[in-house]
């Protein structure tokens, strides 16, 4: 028996969350299969060969997965999971998406955010809001696993000389389909990739200010650019610039959070990073009690002070 660890693409590259993932898995000491469900992904098949760690490959072609469409995945996992003892992917939209509902055709729980694989029954994730962890003891046959991947490092994507073999899939379940996506492009890095994030918070006002107080100390910076949940609830920035427990659970280098009060859902997606600046004007903001760093000022005049100083 071995690990499925499910492939997180977009069918050119695999997401390097997936990477993060295959470590965690490899700590229980099994043989790792890496699963590439999606259409003319095939590009995406030949490098997971390579992974390090991946020993076997599974790919499956079908125009079924090309929106990876929850019902259409759940089914494939679903038919596929009885072979392993394990079924891990990461804890994004991605597989927070589609995991759930093949554990339920499975008719087994799953354990999400595990930080920590003590055994291969006993996990750890945190509750309220990180503020806890808790220690899970799983006796179901197969184990659904979503993993954060800010707690393990990444294998590299070479290294590997894994096999393939090509599988035919579920097909599309007819009770769902795929309209359209708005998806915001950007030069910068990933979110839950880049090692230097500047977030910004409800101080900031507005939109504009969000283009002219952080955009450019986040291109001195080569950083991502993050929000908390009260300036996208604002409509300052897109959905997808949220950091936090409703949003993205990110672990840069350095993490700069600027007019970000530090909520405690914020807080658990971010305190992870190796480094916190915080900028802000009340001294008493519950940010300062994780920050490395603080700065207490209007940031209106500090930060364009400190993107001038960066050079």
């Amino acid at each position: 028996m071995s690990i499925l660890i499910i492939a997180e693409h977009d069918h050119k590259t695999i997401k390097p969350c997936t990477f993060h993932v295959i470590k965690a898995a490899s700590k229980l000491n099994q043989p790792l299969t890496l699963l590439v469900a999606g259409y003319e992904a095939s590009s995406v098949a030949e490098a997971a060969t390579k992974v390090y760690g991946i020993s076997h490959v599974l790919y499956v072609d079908d125009q079924a997965y090309a929106s990876f469409l929850a019902e259409n995945m759940g089914l494939l996992i679903a038919k596929l999971a009885p072979d392993f003892t394990h079924v891990m992917v990461a804890a994004t939209s991605y597989g927070k998406n589609f995991l759930p509902r093949a554990a339920a055709l499975c008719d087994v729980g799953q354990i999400s955010d595990v930080i920590s694989l003590e055994s291969a029954d006993t996990f750890i994730r945190p509750i309220y809001a990180g503020n806890a962890l808790a220690t899970v003891t799983s006796q179901d046959k197969i184990k659904f696993i979503t993993v954060r991947t800010t707690a393990f490092e990444a294998v590299p994507s070479t290294g590997g000389q894994a096999t393939i073999a090509r599988l035919e899939g579920t097909g599309d379940s007819g009770t769902s389909r795929f309209i359209s996506a708005e998806l915001s492009k950007s030069e910068r890095p990933e979110l839950t990739a880049a090692r230097v994030i500047v977030s910004g918070g409800r101080a900031l006002g507005s939109g504009d200010n969000f283009k002219k107080i952080l955009e450019p100390l986040a291109d001195k910076l080569n950083a991502a650019l993050g929000a908390s949940r009260a300036a996208v609830d604002a409509g300052y920035v897109p959905n997808d610039y949220q950091v936090g427990q409703t949003g993205k659970v990110v672990a840069p280098d350095l993490y700069i959070a600027i007019g970000i009060s530090g909520a405690i859902q914020h807080l658990a997606g971010m305190k992870g990073s190796k480094t916190i600046v915080a900028i802000n004007k009340d001294p008493e903001a519950p940010i300062f009690n994780v920050a490395d760093y603080g700065l207490v000022g209007d940031l209106f005049d500090i930060v364009p002070e400190l993107t001038k100083a960066l050079g």
